[in-house]
């Protein structure tokens, strides 16, 4: 089945390696693109991730060249690596093609200023996450112990990404700065987040949190990484489906996805441990699922829920 993931941090790992990694078969790159490729993932959504250790000004600076290591190592010298600007581009992807979407992990790197972030829309974010697990200008992370929600400054982001139809990621947000942007945002999505029920790491969603994404029309993505799947003891593929299990029976079996966030972790889930084993988390699902309900986990509900045609 085709796969899009929404979550992988290839790009912290190429800025990183300042040019020594190749993105089409690096072993360093659990995305790199042979994998994506033997995974069937069709769309791959690429993070700029910004180390909390940089200095403020520094950190604009490193997102524009994250950015460009996206266009000249991801796209650069891979003519099957597609540029997704617009949800549309995905239906015109052909066989053999993968799509690429560019996504902001934590507005960190702009600072106050909301000109760096219509900068970064126009080449091509169509994704935005307000903080990574620290707190900055515009909200509280889940790490942070204060706890706070957005600022005045975190509710102008939320209010442009509508303006501009981009997707406000509450992943990584502290409970009180989720329900914040609840509150505003029209294109709510969790790119990497699974149930604070089953593995109580903030990092997770309250099944409140869940009700109130699939009332909204908001996606959830559940995320590979073992300590948010199970917390404590190796992690299998079925441990993971039981999140997929309790996010369904909150009512969300059209609006779960996949978020990997691979490369931007070092623990896996036996037999899944890079985007080539892709196919082994949808043969554990057909086990449980019609292949309708399978196919919509893979990418048909992220497809319906942006664009409202029905695949």
């Amino acid at each position: 089945m085709n796969i899009i993931d929404l979550h992988c941090d290839a790009l912290l790992k190429l800025w990183e390696a300042k040019g020594e990694l190749r993105f089409a078969d690096a072993p360093e790159l659990q995305a790199n693109k042979i994998r994506l490729q033997s995974g069937n993932v069709k769309v791959q959504f690429f993070a700029i991730f910004i180390e909390p250790y940089l200095n403020s000004e520094q950190k604009f600076q490193v997102a524009l060249e994250q950015v460009d290591y996206f266009y000249k190592e991801v796209l650069g010298g891979n003519p099957d690596m597609v540029h997704i600007k617009d949800w549309s581009d995905i239906d015109n992807l052909k066989i053999g093609q993968i799509g690429a979407v560019l996504t902001l992990e934590g507005v960190d790197a702009i600072g106050n200023d909301l000109t760096k972030l219509e900068t970064l829309y126009r080449l091509g974010v169509r994704l935005v996450g307000l903080t990574w697990n620290f707190a900055n200008l515009a909200a509280d992370g889940a790490g942070e112990p204060r706890g706070g929600g957005l600022t005045l400054f975190g509710k102008e982001v939320v209010k442009l990404n509508n303006k501009y139809q981009v997707l406000t990621d509450v992943s990584h947000l502290s409970d009180k700065a989720f329900w914040d942007v609840m509150e505003l945002a029209q294109y709510p999505i969790a790119s990497h987040s699974n149930a604070r029920a089953l593995c109580n790491s903030p990092r997770n969603l309250t099944d409140e949190m869940a009700k109130a994404m699939f009332k909204k029309g908001g996606m959830i993505h559940v995320v590979y990484h073992p300590p948010f799947i199970k917390e404590s003891g190796e992690v299998t593929i079925t441990d993971l489906v039981k999140h997929i299990d309790h996010f369904c029976s909150l009512g969300g079996v059209k609006q779960i996805g996949l978020g990997s966030d691979f490369d931007g972790i070092s623990q896996f889930v036996i037999n899944l441990e890079d985007a080539s084993k892709t196919q082994n988390l949808i043969n554990e699902l057909l086990k449980y699922y019609s292949e309708d309900e399978v196919r919509g986990f893979a990418s048909e509900n992220f497809l319906y829920h942006r664009t409202g045609v029905k695949r």
